[in-house]
C-alpha cells in the first residue's frame, strides 16, 4: 500500500540516490526548491499533504527515474546508500575550458592546469571529467562554484543537459533540445538567456551531464 509515508519517503530516497538535497532534487526538476520541505508534508493543523502527481513526474523525468523504480523506492523498508566511487578525475573552471591546451585533439582532457576531484557516482562512464560553475549564465539551475560532472561516453537525447564546447573555444551548459546531421539545437538553462542553434561542424564536443553538486 502506497501510504503518505512511503510516497515522501520514496522521494527522500530518490533525493538520495542521486546526491541531492530534497532542495536540490525539487531545483533539478524545476520546482521550487521548498517542495518537498519536511514543512509541507503536513499542514499545521496535523492533516497529510501529498506531494501532487505533476511534481512527482518531474523529478522522475529529471533523474530518468522508471515509475517502476520510483514505486520500488516506496516499498523499500529501508533507503538504500547511495553508491561512491574511488575514482579522481580532472577537475577545470568552465571559463578555463574555453581557452588552448586543456584539451587533444579528440576533445578529452590533456596537458597541466587541472585539479582533480573524487568522482561521486559510482557509474559514469570512462571518458569523465568535472567542470566549475564560474558565472551567472546558468542560473537559476546552476550556480558559481557547482560542478558539474560530465561524460564524454555516455549516450545522450532530447532533453538531456549537456556541456558543448564549439570549435572556437566557447564552453556552455544547455539543454539539448535536437541534433540532426547538420544542426545542434540547445534550450538554455537560464530564461534570459536565447536558445542556440549551431552548426555540427562548428561544434568541438559534446558532453551529458551525469551529475552536479548543488
Amino acid at each position: 500500500m502506497l501510504s503518505h509515508g512511503r510516497i515522501w519517503s520514496a522521494i527522500d530516497r530518490l533525493a538520495a540516490r542521486n546526491e541531492l538535497t530534497a532542495s536540490g532534487l525539487a531545483r533539478r526538476a524545476g520546482l521550487d526548491p521548498t517542495t518537498f520541505n519536511k514543512s509541507k508534508r503536513a499542514s499545521a493543523d496535523g492533516r497529510l499533504r501529498w506531494p501532487s502527481t505533476e511534481s512527482i513526474a518531474k523529478i522522475l523525468d529529471a533523474t530518468r527515474t522508471e515509475i517502476g523504480m520510483f514505486l520500488g523506492l516506496a516499498e523499500a523498508r529501508a533507503p538504500r546508500a547511495a553508491r561512491r566511487s574511488s575514482r579522481e578525475v580532472p577537475l577545470l573552471g568552465m571559463a578555463e575550458a574555453g581557452a588552448g591546451g586543456f584539451f587533444d585533439d579528440d576533445g578529452f582532457p590533456s596537458g597541466h592546469g587541472w585539479d582533480q576531484v573524487q568522482l561521486p557516482v559510482a557509474e559514469a562512464g570512462e571518458n569523465v571529467f568535472a567542470l566549475e560553475v564560474s558565472g551567472d549564465s546558468m542560473l537559476p539551475l546552476y550556480r558559481k562554484g557547482d560542478r558539474l560532472i560530465v561524460a564524454r561516453d555516455v549516450p545522450f537525447r532530447r532533453g538531456d543537459r549537456v556541456v558543448v564546447r564549439t570549435a572556437d573555444g566557447e564552453v556552455m551548459a544547455k539543454i539539448l533540445q535536437r541534433k540532426t546531421t547538420r544542426l545542434l539545437e540547445l534550450g538554455s538553462l537560464n530564461p534570459a538567456h536565447k536558445p542556440r542553434t549551431l552548426a555540427l561542424k562548428d561544434v568541438d564536443w559534446i558532453a551529458r551531464i551525469v551529475w552536479a553538486s548543488q
